[in-house]
């Protein structure tokens, strides 16, 4: 990569207001590293201790996820864990932004569970929430998809997402979530 690559690389996370940007494997031990280091950013940007806190909440909700969720891959395939963060600061809040790759024979349930989210007000959130915890049925993950409707209600934003498929077997999954 030339120099003037790496400084249009720079001007452009400037630009962006990135303040915090990651690209590669996701492991158990990420998430500490990434909420210590995310913190001391918080606090560097004049973050309010809420906005500081909702962030953490959402973060740990969305690298569990990818953690999780990255298991569904092959062991073959090389880009199975590899997955993008990124906090973005802007004019109304904070973003977190997501992106990992997942099978192409799931994009379509997340897909709709993501829809019906987006859907629900914040007490019919809250309601979807206690069913799931009650009732809901906990994956081979041991998880009961309960991450996602929690972002939701503590953000009381939609979920801003897509996905563009990659290959006959995987997709690109990318989330974007705004926090104020």
């Amino acid at each position: 990569m030339s120099f003037k690559r790496i400084y249009d690389i720079y001007q452009h996370f400037e630009e962006e207001k990135i303040i915090f940007s990651y690209s590669g494997n996701i492991s158990s031990n990420f998430l500490n590293a990434v909420i210590e280091i995310l913190e001391g950013k918080a606090e560097e940007e004049g973050v309010s201790s809420k906005l500081k806190k909702k962030l953490m909440n959402v973060l740990v909700e969305c690298v569990q996820n990818i953690y999780y969720h990255a298991n569904h891959l092959s062991t073959t395939a090389s880009k199975s864990l590899n997955a993008l963060l990124m906090v973005v600061k802007e004019e109304d809040g904070i973003t977190v932004q997501t992106g990992n790759y997942m099978l192409n024979d799931k994009v379509q349930d997340l897909k709709q569970r993501l829809d019906l989210i987006n859907g629900l007000d914040s007490e019919e959130l809250k309601e979807l929430y206690r069913e799931t915890l009650a009732y809901g049925e906990t994956s081979e993950k041991g998880t009961a998809g309960l991450g996602i409707i929690d972002i939701a209600r503590k953000t009381k934003q939609k979920l801003d997402y897509d996905f563009f498929k990659v290959n006959d077997q995987l997709s690109f999954f990318s989330l974007k979530i705004l926090i104020n």
